[in-house]
């Protein structure tokens, strides 16, 4: 589509050169202008459609809630010596969920240290 803006660009400018009427000289240059400012912002809007991600990718807040609880349980059972820890905390976060289906969870900070 951005082309068709192009190729009446093109067209307008072709008309004015050739006008023997200083109006429509005026006229064809400004349906050329404007021909060519809609041709940049359609290829800039094509360059940032076809960047954006997928919107059927991203995540509801539920999905987002139960990835976290696992998280906190995977750590949970990777810090305790047996299985009991893991258990306590699955439990436990069933539990706020069942509590509080609409608080929201603010992200914990993760530490990136090399050390």
């Amino acid at each position: 589509m951005p082309w068709l803006f192009l190729l009446l660009a093109v067209a307008a400018f072709a008309v004015a050169l050739n006008a023997s009427s200083m109006a429509l000289a005026v006229v064809c240059l400004l349906v050329a202008l404007a021909g060519t400012v809609a041709w940049v912002l359609g290829l800039l809007a094509q360059r940032v459609g076809n960047q954006s991600r997928d919107d059927s990718m991203m995540l509801d807040p539920m999905e987002l809630k139960r990835l976290r609880e696992e998280a906190e349980a995977r750590r949970a059972a990777a810090g305790s010596p047996t299985g009991a820890g893991a258990a306590a905390a699955a439990s436990a976060g069933a539990a706020a969920s069942a509590a509080g289906a609409g608080v929201h969870v603010a992200p914990q900070s993760v530490d990136v240290s090399q050390g």
